[in-house]
């Protein structure tokens, strides 16, 4: 449990950046702060990221946190200004990406969807509306930076002579991480409780034409806690965000009418259209879901163990038995290799691993295969066996074999005085408007007062 705390408060401080900034504004009177080019800066902006910053105990260098906190979202608005002249653009696609990444990431913090959402009192979709804009904007800097330092090439002679001028003393420490393969098996669901739990949208559904309240009856009846306090509704969201099944019903509703029993990898849901803006829709649902037999869940077991023998006696390789048996459409096919949602690649420092997974890890070594166990973290019940592909100590960095992190640091230093001298030209080239009350901030870039 104090695992758990412990992670449950980092990550209420990391969402809290940016995303649910909109509570802290509450009590603000806020205003324009800056203009750049047609980007504005609102002191909300900076009052959210200070407040932000010092609940994560962050102690700034300099003397004025707030200066650097403004100065950085001058940055921000400055390129984005830019990236709109150079018709630089994000697809709604990449900005879901982001957010889904965004949203695991917390989720594997927390330890599960249902404790996220209650945490906040707002659904997986409404969290992912608060951080859409903010998402949106970080991608597109992130796409204007990579333009900017598109040229840099990187030697193996800069990146050896690189490495001798750090002093010994200075080498970072590199933390130890693991590569974690996975077979899921989501337990049976017999017939019989399909059709009882189908039996039972029915009968919602047919009191709700009529004439009853489908949100009364989403309070009532569904499991989705995140949703069925505000009587199921999930606020507007685009197709991406939504499990296919459902979004395909979902976006063949007309405003108010009722769907008919949609099955979904969560359960089993009736779907009701409130609006639609453009490819956006706001919907409401019943969700329930069906109930596990004992027997179900040790039959998952048993076929995990079996499997999990069966690699161990080599008479298939892992990779393979997750290619046929598990039920994880996003790994099955790599080889049941998990991804990393805080980096995109398939290293995981053990603290960023489920918990669930996590706790295996600490008993396994590099090729023992677990034993079956329950990871409910995405809000389901899934079993699952685990096997750790590589595993690498924490050490000081040596070139021999942290050849990357030191190809990288270069490559940072090399874009950061890049981007330096590109701030300072369009600072020059660029509509630049600060409130009285911010001019005297200590600036790095001194080309914001004009």
């Amino acid at each position: 449990m104090h695992y758990i705390f412990k992670k449950f408060n980092t990550l209420l401080i990391m969402v809290v950046i940016g995303a649910f900034s909109a509570n802290a504004q509450d009590n603000m009177v806020d205003k324009v702060i800056a203009v750049v080019g047609n980007q504005v800066v609102l002191k909300s902006d900076v009052e959210n990221r200070f407040l932000s910053l010092q609940n994560q105990g962050y102690t700034s260098g300099s003397v004025d946190l707030k200066s650097e906190i403004f100065e950085d979202l001058l940055i921000e608005k400055l390129m984005i200004a830019q990236a709109q002249v150079d018709s630089i653009e994000v697809t709604e696609q990449e900005v879901e990406n982001d957010l889904q990444r965004k949203i695991e990431m917390y989720i594997q913090q927390v330890g599960s969807k249902e404790k996220l959402e209650q945490y906040f009192g707002k659904t997986m979709l409404e969290m992912k509306n608060d951080l859409r804009d903010d998402t949106r904007d970080e991608r597109i800097k992130e796409k204007m930076q990579a333009e900017i330092t598109k040229n840099i090439r990187i030697t193996p002679a800069e990146v050896r002579e690189f490495y001798n001028t750090i002093p010994t003393d200075s080498l970072p420490i590199i933390p130890g991480e693991v590569q974690v393969q996975q077979i899921v098996k989501n337990p049976k669901i017999s017939d019989n409780e399909k059709d009882r739990i189908r039996e039972k949208l029915r009968s919602y559904r047919d009191r709700i034409m009529k004439g009853e309240s489908f949100a009364t009856l989403a309070v009532l009846y569904s499991e989705d806690p995140g949703s069925s306090q505000r009587g199921g509704e999930l606020g507007f969201t685009p197709r991406a965000n939504l499990v296919p099944e459902f979004a395909n019903e979902a976006f063949n509703l007309k405003p108010g009418k009722i769907s008919k029993i949609v099955e979904s990898e969560y359960g089993f849901h009736i779907i009701q259209l409130i609006d639609r803006k453009g490819e956006r829709i706001n919907v409401r649902h019943i969700l329930l879901k069906p109930r596990i037999l004992q027997t179900d869940r040790t039959e998952a077991t048993n076929i995990l163990d079996s499997i999990a023998d069966n690699i161990r006696n080599e008479k298939i390789k892992f990779e393979e038995a997750a290619f046929y048996y598990s039920d994880d459409k996003d790994t099955k096919n790599n080889g049941g290799l998990m991804v990393n949602p805080y980096t995109g690649t398939s290293e995981f420092e053990k603290d960023n691993l489920p918990p669930a997974i996590a706790k295996q890890i600490n008993t396994l070594k590099v090729n023992e295969i677990s034993a079956a166990f329950l990871d409910n973290s995405q809000g389901k019940e899934l079993y699952k066996i685990i096997k750790i592909k590589s595993e690498t100590k924490s050490h000081k960095a040596n070139l021999s074999d942290d050849w990357s992190q030191f190809e990288n640091m270069l490559t940072n230093k090399k874009q950061q005085k890049i981007l330096n001298k590109w701030i300072s030209s369009r600072q020059k080239s660029t509509y630049v408007h600060i409130d009285d009350s911010y001019k005297n901030g200590k600036f790095r870039f001194k080309g914001w007062l004009k």
